[in-house]
């Protein structure tokens, strides 16, 4: 497990360093930071935080940036490291694998996984937490977890499947709205060729995942490592008898849960019911 002390000041570093680097770019167009901010949509400060690097800058002011500042797609090679800034220090190595796998399957017990979620979902959920998070921390959280779901975009794309607890699509976070708008997006992802999402209902007499959620991860060199959370903790398995171990227990509840298509129309039923 990495130490959190260690994560954190290397993120630390990684901003003050792009600070310094949108600094140069900007001086070199002869420019201002008003007069930046005023080119791409974003104020005075906002700028200033950015090159100091006391602010995580979003990825539209990154993409401004670079164009305004004819920086030829260097500040926007930036912009997934900066991303990564902005996640708990925790979840950050799993970040970058979950980035670079060609295989994840996921089992969630409490909530939806991030890469499900809808924007507002994913703000419900960051609004609840406790101790309470900041305004502006929740917003820099929301922007990393969508740019996370462009795992669905990649090509070629990434094999993924869900196995998502009953109890999961229950819950209200945010308020029925919210939960209707989460529901028909899960819908939509199931239509996908290379995503499977599974529901394990309530009524099961043998569930084998009451250990709790996990990833399973696998690399283009097909290693597969295990990643599981719990109140601000995590642990990455790497150890291949523990992870064969994960990946056995993880096809049981597979065949455990409904299939694909029982799920969706699982979902749907649950839609109509809102």
């Amino acid at each position: 497990m990495t130490d959190q002390n260690d994560d954190e000041e290397g993120s630390d570093a990684f901003l003050k360093c792009f600070g310094k680097q949108l600094k140069l770019f900007r001086k070199r167009a002869g420019l201002t930071q008003a007069e930046l901010g005023g080119r791409i949509g974003y104020s005075l400060d906002q700028v200033a935080s950015a090159e100091r690097g006391r602010r995580i800058p979003q990825p539209e002011l990154i993409d401004g940036a670079d164009r305004e500042l004819d920086a030829g797609g260097v500040l926007s090679a930036m912009k997934e490291e900066v991303a990564r800034a902005s996640y708990p220090a925790f979840f950050r190595d799993a970040a970058r694998m979950e980035a670079e796998a060609v295989e994840l399957h996921a089992y969630d017990t409490h909530v939806l996984n991030g890469l499900l979620q809808t924007e507002d979902y994913a703000r419900a959920v960051f609004t609840i937490r406790r101790p309470l998070l900041d305004e502006e921390t929740i917003d820099e959280r929301l922007a990393a977890r969508l740019a996370r779901q462009e795992i669905f975009q990649r090509r070629p794309a990434p094999t993924l499947s869900f196995v998502i607890e009953e109890p999961v699509l229950q819950r209200p976070l945010g308020g029925i709205p919210v939960l209707r708008g989460q529901l028909e997006h899960l819908l939509l992802l199931g239509q996908k060729r290379n995503v499977e999402i599974q529901v394990m209902p309530c009524d099961r007499e043998d569930n084998a995942g009451m250990d709790g959620p996990f990833k399973l991860l696998t690399h283009r060199d097909s290693n597969q490592v295990a990643y599981m959370e719990a109140q601000g903790r995590s642990t990455t398995a790497t150890a291949r008898e523990e992870v064969r171990s994960i990946a056995a227990r993880h096809g049981i509840i597979r065949a455990q849960a409904l299939t694909p298509r029982e799920s969706l129309v699982f979902i749907e039923k649950r839609l109509g019911e809102l």
